[in-house]
């Protein structure tokens, strides 16, 4: 904890969690910790071995210590959690590794488990009752999470919760998604695989679900739905629409009525081959049969990658100019897919998979977006793939990182670059504005390669093998020679007015 009423920002406290090392072996993407979460004078975060620990924000002291997890089941929590009310929510990461995902609500002064809700098995265990009712019928009947899956295949079939939770408190609800089934090879889980990559609107209090959307049926390409979402009220032909806009790994940029689940538009925001649309009729992505996977047989030329046209890192959303700005990827893949067998605590992918740059050859794009118009209005082109979030400010910039170390501020109308500083490390952090004790404005970022793109470097990694770290590093094995590793907070005073 750093003290920003002295010059320096000294450190305050500092409390170690020394989680187990055993969980470093089966965390999927890199050793990644997304962050913490304040409430009324507790500090909230988790661990890669599964613990959620409330500190008090004065002292630095453990009030409690919750164990959800297993890491022996290949169980890690790489999110930040967030509090509701009086609950704080917490998802788990393991879906290369057939765990099965969930989503679990703490007590926030006590760390007791309230409920959880699980991705895939039972109504009971996904907490669906009858207050649920989905916008879509292929969203709607009786235990899916069981039916629409081989004999007992949902019981390693991912649908992890490791991204991010939004809150509509006028609605009283949670909106948040599910990653990839498990495995990578389609061809072992035959159906639509409920409830992995789905979008699911609950009650915080009794974690019921209100109803659900499953943004990719029968994923094939590892396009996780756990993309942040972000809730904005706009007019949708000529009238006032409560939605929520989610960049999806699909590369479709979702517009959902967050009362009903209904899409109201989806549009690449990108460049995308592997599916040629999004169904409004049916909220079905239509999957183009020439990029669908096969076991065996090497598929070339799918985009987006596996990570998606956009990974986990935020976008932000200006209510000035009505724009969400957008940091996202253009690469594409060659993917195999091949038989695996299930072993507790090891991978469970089952594909082959080689990741190369996308039309024009950058490989990553900053994109401000039109929700209504559905459309670009700008986008900026980057040499590297972008895995740091985004931030809008009231001054009409937009700050953002790239992996190797710049961190720039764009004009919010145009994406004219304003400033740019060169930090010691890859950015894949998240861009924070506040107004210190001493009445002054502040941006920091905190700058240290790493990430599933990053991982090359970060696990130094062998940039010869086109297929390590689940393939990535086919197109990241040059950032060895662009950034190094690092571990920096920067700190930047805004000018006074």
């Amino acid at each position: 904890m750093l003290s920003l009423t002295k010059p320096g920002g000294p450190i305050k406290w500092i409390y170690k969690p020394d989680p187990a090392l055993a969980a470093q072996g089966v965390a999927c993407c890199d050793v990644v910790n997304r962050g913490a979460v304040y409430s009324k004078g507790k500090l909230f975060f988790n661990t890669l071995d599964d613990n959620t620990i409330a500190l008090d924000a004065e002292t630095g002291k453990v009030i409690w210590k919750t164990k959800l997890g297993d890491i022996n089941k290949g169980e890690t929590i790489t999110m930040a959690p967030l509090v509701v009310k009086d609950k704080v929510l917490v998802g788990d990461s393991g879906g290369e590794l057939g765990v099965r995902g969930w989503l679990t609500a703490l007590d926030v002064n006590t760390g007791k488990i309230i409920w959880r809700a699980y991705a895939t098995g039972s109504d009971k265990d996904v907490l669906i009752g009858e207050g649920f009712h989905s916008f879509y019928p292929s969203d709607n009947g009786k235990d899916l999470g069981i039916h629409t899956w081989p004999t007992d295949a949902w019981k390693t079939g991912g649908g992890t919760m490791w991204g991010w939770i939004a809150y509509d408190p006028d609605s009283d609800l949670i909106y948040y998604g599910t990653g990839n089934p498990g495995p990578w090879n389609q061809a072992q889980r035959p159906g639509d695989n409920k409830w992995t990559t789905t979008l699911f609107a609950r009650n915080p209090d009794t974690g019921m679900a209100k109803w659900a959307l499953q943004y990719n049926p029968h994923d094939e390409h590892d396009y996780d739905g756990i993309n942040e979402q972000i809730l904005v009220d706009m007019e949708v032909a000529g009238k006032p629409r409560h939605v929520l806009l989610h960049p999806d790994r699909n590369g479709h940029l979702y517009v959902v009525d967050r009362g009903t689940g209904e899409i109201i538009s989806a549009e690449p925001y990108g460049y995308v081959n592997s599916i040629l649309g999004v169904d409004l009729k049916t909220g079905r992505p239509i999957i183009n049969p020439a990029k669908e996977t096969k076991l065996g047989t090497v598929v070339h030329d799918i985009c987006p990658t596996a990570s998606g046209l956009k990974d986990w890192n935020p976008s932000a959303f200006s209510p000035q100019t009505g724009l969400m700005y957008i940091p996202h990827e253009n690469l594409c893949m060659d993917w195999k897919s091949t038989q695996v067998n299930y072993i507790a605590g090891t991978p469970f992918v089952g594909a082959e998979v080689v990741s190369k740059a996308g039309p024009g050859g950058n490989r990553g794009e900053f994109s401000a977006w039109d929700p209504i118009q559905a459309k670009a209005v700008w986008t900026i082109k980057e040499d590297l793939p972008l895995w740091s979030g985004t931030m809008a400010t009231a001054g009409g910039l937009v700050f953002y990182g790239t992996m190797d170390g710049w961190f720039k501020a764009v004009d919010a109308q145009t994406g004219a670059l304003i400033w740019r500083f060169r930090t010691g490390s890859g950015i894949i952090g998240q861009p924070v504005a506040y107004r210190g004790p001493d009445g002054h404005e502040y941006v920091a970022i905190l700058s240290g390669v790493g990430g599933w793109a990053g991982a090359v470097v970060s696990g130094d990694l062998d940039p010869r093998d086109p297929t390590g770290a689940l393939g990535i590093i086919g197109v990241m094995g040059d950032l060895k020679q662009k950034t190094a590793t690092g571990g920096t907070l920067y700190v930047f005073a805004l000018p006074q007015s």
